[in-house]
């Protein structure tokens, strides 16, 4: 008899099936004498569409809404079927006495493979595979120490109410919207409130009035200090009381009142989860929050050098701490040796600031595995981002950087001047890092210089002041790092204490969706990049005026995530969970359509759709500015420009209407069969059978 084993993926069951002695290569599993691996395409089951359950749901009406199916149904994805296939035909042989999950050890990964025995009927026992990192070492580990897959029960019950409950919100408020307003809205639990954030900021942008104020320098000869009133403010909203104060102290002799110099140390941070990299990789390496991901797993699945990704914590537990020498050993190659080495010479000793096994739930803080590393094998975006956790990692180890600050006040005419000096005396995780901890408020703090050695009482003579004008700026516009931000701490935005403390353990999202929840409101036009900033457009801030308030604030999904955490540890009640996601799915329903609003639409340009010549839009896209029709039926975008074709990657509204678009741009002359024929190739390259992406 032989173990079943299913996978998430077929690069990841390849591994597995190579540990476990499985060389028998067949089309969709490798087989060996004890197990059987096969995997999944992502997800190969999901939930029925609207269609499934009434055909009167193909077309779209206000009337027939909400959509509320007394018992959720599943489906075989068409485009992946064939591989579903391949697993339920292993599922039913008699010579397969168990089956072992090994899919992302996480809620959605439990979805997957559950989703699948529940559609294959699978009766026999199974097992969970656990795992942080995709070593040999680490699977060997974790088929030795199978968990109970009833163990996971309350974890596939919290993911299947999370699915059930996004089908209903997000299917039926869209619907409602793009009926109600004869537009392509989309809404959802997470994509609303995260836009809600960014149009508010706009807004905040757009009513900020900016004001004059000034800020005053005087120069002692070998330091200069800044002035601040009693209160320790620096700015000056009054340009007579400025000046007032420039002549009180011009020329004048001044004494430094204190003067104090303290010991300081700066505890090295955290070890990264995914948001906090995805955060540094934005601002340090230009990298989306997408191409964060999708390079980190390449790191963890391919290359096996870093621990599961998909992770909340920063921390990690105790019986990781004896496998930091093999990790450090890996990785003690090229530049990093000689940061490593200091810490091979006696067993690391990490503080409990980075031990906490309070604060390590599914899965620990992303580190280097003890896999080689072997840096002429990596990518030059895979060398980069590896260098982030590399170092992050080496430097938790670190000690503290620890300096002497020094602080005078020089008093000129009762008027203070601060200045501030640092002296260094131990560079610790600096020397990794060569950053310091980012602050807030950085405008307000004192800027350092390098201060001789100075006694209290010394008279000064101001040898210049110098006023500086400058004007008070408006909250900056979100980029992705700080709108990563923004999701994990969503709380603040919460009023109720008690969801704001449950936002404060997850936030909007998750840190393996917040990614994906940014791509979403780009591709569908909401917002749009400007540089590094977020911008959201006409059509995400109308979106944001017509959903309902429930809709648009944190605390809807703060509630869930309450409840979702609590289903998890089975403390909470499913079938409750679902009957207030009815309930509110009642009431959002009948928010739109009460709605009185009018959608107005500003971006029309005098270019017809090709397919059904409704006037079409105008979108900054990815890849420059894109048409996009407005009739939601048709769906069709396209480039601006007509030369844009050549990089033009056909949708799927497109390959619906492809013949008949290819014909009417041939027929209109040279350059008409030129962009027939660039259309045509785009087509050919499209794949139909991709699978949809979680």
């Amino acid at each position: 008899m032989k173990s079943l084993v299913l996978a998430e993926k077929p690069s990841v069951a390849r591994e597995i099936a190579r540990v476990l002695q499985c060389h028998n290569k067949q089309k969709g599993y490798i087989e060996g004498a004890q197990y059987v691996v096969t995997w999944a395409l992502g997800h190969l089951v999901t939930l029925a569409e609207p269609e499934d359950y009434n055909s009167k749901y193909r077309q779209w009406k206000l009337e027939d809404l909400p959509m509320l199916p007394e018992r959720m149904k599943l489906k075989v994805i068409r485009q992946t079927s064939h591989q579903f296939q391949v697993v339920r035909n292993l599922m039913k042989r008699p010579d397969i006495k168990e089956l072992v999950i090994a899919t992302d050890a996480g809620r959605e990964g439990e979805l997957v493979a559950r989703w699948i025995m529940v559609l294959a009927n699978w009766k026999k026992p199974f097992k969970r595979l656990w795992i942080s990192s995709q070593t040999d070492g680490a699977i060997r580990e974790g088929f030795a120490g199978l968990k109970a897959g009833s163990a996971y029960n309350n974890l596939y019950d919290a993911a299947v109410c999370r699915a059930e409950a996004d089908w209903l919100i997000g299917l039926n408020v869209t619907r409602a919207l793009s009926c109600k307003f004869n537009a392509q809205l989309t809404a959802g639990r997470v994509q609303t409130p995260t836009l809600a954030m960014i149009v508010d900021r706009e807004e905040e942008i757009k009513k900020f009035v900016p004001v004059d104020y000034w800020t005053i320098r005087a120069d002692f000869g070998d330091y200069f200090g800044d002035w601040r009133d009693q209160a320790g403010n620096s700015r000056i909203f009054l340009h007579d009381r400025a000046q007032e104060i420039t002549s009180r102290v011009k020329g004048q002799k001044g004494t430094i009142k204190e003067l104090k110099t303290e010991s300081k140390s700066e505890p090295p941070p955290l070890a990264y989860d995914l948001t906090e990299l995805q955060r540094d990789a934005n601002k340090r390496l230009g990298f989306t929050a997408q191409k964060t991901l999708s390079v980190l797993q390449d790191l963890y699945e391919r290359h096996k050098l870093v621990t599961y990704p998909r992770t909340d914590s920063r921390y990690i537990t105790k019986d990781m701490v004896p496998t930091l020498p093999a990790r450090l050993k890996a990785m003690a190659v090229g530049h990093y040796a000689e940061f490593v080495r200091p810490l091979l010479q006696k067993p690391p000793a990490p503080s409990k600031r980075f031990v906490d096994d309070s604060k390590v739930s599914d899965h620990h803080a992303i580190i280097p595995t003890e896999q080689p590393l072997r840096l002429a094998a990596l990518s030059a975006d895979e060398k980069n981002l590896y260098d982030l956790v590399a170092r992050r990692f080496i430097a938790v180890l670190y000690p503290p950087f620890r300096y002497e600050l020094t602080t005078l006040i020089t008093v000129v005419n009762n008027e203070l001047f601060y200045s501030r000096g640092k002296v260094v005396t131990d560079q610790g995780w600096r020397a990794v890092t060569g950053r310091t901890v980012e602050k807030e408020d950085a405008d307000e703090a004192l800027p350092e210089q390098v201060l001789s050695r100075q006694k209290k009482g010394d008279q000064k003579q101001v040898q210049g002041v110098k006023i500086k004008k400058s004007k008070t700026k408006p909250p900056p516009r979100y980029t992705e790092a700080t709108l990563l931000t923004a999701m994990e701490h969503a709380g603040k935005f919460v009023e109720d204490e008690e969801l704001r403390e449950s936002l404060k353990q997850g936030g909007l999202g998750t840190p393996a969706t917040r990614a994906d929840i940014i791509e979403k409101l780009l591709r569908t036009l909401y917002i749009e990049r400007s540089g590094k900033e977020l911008v959201p457009t006409s059509k995400g801030i109308q979106l944001v005026k017509l959903v309902a308030p429930a809709l648009k604030s944190p605390e809807l999904t703060a509630s869930w995530e309450q409840s979702l955490t609590n289903i998890a540890r089975g403390e909470g009640s499913k079938s409750r969970f679902m009957a207030d996601i009815r309930d509110n799915t009642r009431e959002l329903v009948k928010s739109v359509s009460t709605d009185k609003t009018i959608f107005q639409v500003d971006n029309v340009t005098k270019t017809k759709c090709p397919v059904c010549g409704k006037y079409m839009l105008l979108f900054k896209g990815k890849r420059g500015k894109m048409l996009v029709c407005p009739d939601r039926t048709c769906g069709h975008r396209q480039p601006e420009r007509q030369d844009d074709f050549a990089g033009f990657k056909s949708s799927k509204s497109t390959s619906r209407i492809n013949q008949k678009l290819i014909s009417q741009y041939s027929d209109k002359g040279s350059v008409g069969q030129n962009l027939g024929e660039l259309l045509k190739e785009a087509l050919a390259k499209e794949d139909p059978d991709q699978p949809r992406g979680r």
